[in-house]
């Protein structure tokens, strides 16, 4: 139960892409979405979570684990509504290369041998999936592609930033994650609405809230099944059944015209999911 748990955790993300680009379509910009998509989720767990807002309110590293997961989602989330779903999906997985650089600076980490070659593993990865086919400087050739990059590496952080902080209860933990989903991507939102770079919140009619309040549910189901499956199984084994999300999104983005997958971008993508499974593999050594 805890492993389907947390697939279905990965399965909801990796689908998350289709959701989102349907309400930008009709009109709701995917930072919006973002907004109300997560206020179900901080609403239950300030109400439910006595104390935390407290907890969270003391605490400097909890504050910065609450813009990282802002950071992350936002990202994320925008990124895989505005551009190549598998690209983006791809380069947020880089997230192995930056926890090991992150984790040794904050955390004062060794770098083992392992971590060396999850680090050439997930440049190789990087290097393939950004090269031009026409040739030049492997770099970021569009704003969901520098998304999905910066969504890693504030994931990396989000999750070194957990570890320094495990001494926190769950419930300030996971009020700051949820605060940082609706307040970094609420402040974003406002800030290029009122700039004209995005449109005010909007809908086409009534019969779009019904869609709305169903995917709040199901990324509010999802979370707890990630938190039920995570308390349950070793973090190693966690960490490589979430890596279920990469082919959930590159597979649907192929069918429902959401993203390409040449050969570069195969062999890339290998690689980084190459590291990811080495960081489960050290994991579970340590």
């Amino acid at each position: 139960m805890p492993i389907l748990a947390l697939m279905f955790n990965a399965t909801i993300w990796g689908l998350s892409w289709w959701p989102f680009r349907q309400f930008e379509a009709a009109g709701m910009h995917p930072l919006w979405t973002t907004v109300i998509m997560y206020t179900l989720s901080w609403v239950v767990v300030l109400v439910s979570q006595r104390g935390a807002a407290a907890e969270l309110l003391r605490s400097r590293g909890l504050w910065l684990v609450m813009l990282a997961a802002g950071l992350t989602n936002t990202a994320f989330n925008w990124g895989v509504a505005t551009g190549d779903v598998v690209r983006v999906v791809l380069l947020f997985y880089l997230m192995p290369l930056w926890a090991v650089l992150l984790a040794r600076l904050i955390l004062g980490e060794p770098l083992t041998a392992i971590a060396g070659l999850r680090i050439a593993l997930a440049l190789g990865g990087a290097l393939a999936v950004l090269s031009p086919a026409d040739g030049g400087w492997p770099l970021p050739s569009s704003l969901p592609d520098v998304l999905g990059l910066v969504g890693g590496i504030t994931f990396a952080f989000n999750n070194v930033m957990l570890r320094r902080e495990a001494a926190r209860s769950p419930g300030a933990r996971a009020l700051a994650m949820f605060s940082g989903g609706v307040g970094v991507a609420g402040v974003s939102a406002l800030a290029m609405a009122g700039g004209g770079l995005a449109p005010w919140p909007w809908l086409p009619g009534a019969v779009w809230l019904l869609p709305l309040a169903g995917m709040a549910l199901l990324f509010f189901a999802s979370n707890l099944s990630l938190q039920y499956g995570a308390a349950r199984l070793p973090a190693n084994v966690t960490a490589v059944v979430m890596l279920t999300e990469v082919p959930v999104a590159a597979v649907s983005a192929l069918l429902l015209g959401g993203g390409v997958l040449d050969g570069r971008t195969a062999l890339g993508g290998a690689a980084i999911l190459a590291a990811a499974l080495l960081a489960a593999v050290e994991r579970r050594r340590a």
